[in-house]
């Protein structure tokens, strides 16, 4: 684009002014959110949960998949969506891990899948964001909230992050067992993403 300019010292001044301005404008890098995967070797997804008379049940969910979109400039432009295969649950024995895909729990059969999508992501700190979406668990989807601490890893080509909330399982219709076995199941996920 090639803009005349005639006439007065002044004008010629404004008008190379508005032609820098215009080409740098048009030469500007594009400022856009990245997309990321995540990868699988360096994600676990853990769980636990308290009831009378037991232990703390510890398990993790071994199948996954999950997508990233980061603006770092603007992280209420960013996107999280996680999807969890609730067959994968693992607690440590065969025959528990059975009961909780039953339908007194997970009810796998019918509901094979547990999905978070964000519905808007706000910086809590230089470290941590606030991530609010919705759950979808027994086929009953609720609001969550959920604090991520993110880092970038080495020439930040990778991601790594630390998400952590609580799951009100009976507010998903998980009855069983209540009041013995606690409502409340504390979600942890670390996590590393790979830029797309």
């Amino acid at each position: 684009m090639t803009m005349q300019c005639n006439v007065s010292l002044r004008t010629r001044l404004v008008c190379a002014a508005l032609t820098l301005g215009i080409f740098a404008q048009a030469h500007a890098p594009a400022v856009a959110a990245a997309n990321w995967r995540i990868d699988p070797a360096r994600t676990h997804i853990a769980f636990a949960i308290d009831a009378v008379g037991y232990p703390r049940t510890h398990g993790q969910f071994r199948q996954f998949a999950g997508r990233i979109s980061v603006d770092f400039e603007h992280p209420d432009k960013s996107r999280v969506s996680f999807h969890v295969e609730s067959v994968s649950v693992d607690v440590g024995s065969a025959s528990f891990d059975d009961y909780l895909r039953s339908d007194a729990f997970l009810n796998s059969t019918r509901f094979p899948s547990i999905d978070f999508v964000s519905s808007s992501v706000a910086k809590v700190d230089d470290h941590t964001v606030r991530v609010i979406g919705e759950l979808t668990l027994l086929g009953v989807t609720r609001p969550l909230s959920v604090d991520v601490a993110v880092e970038r890893e080495g020439g930040g080509g990778r991601l790594a992050f630390l998400a952590k909330t609580n799951i009100d399982r009976l507010a998903f219709g998980m009855n069983s067992g209540f009041p013995l076995v606690s409502r409340d199941v504390e979600l942890v996920i670390s996590s590393a993403a790979v830029e797309l």
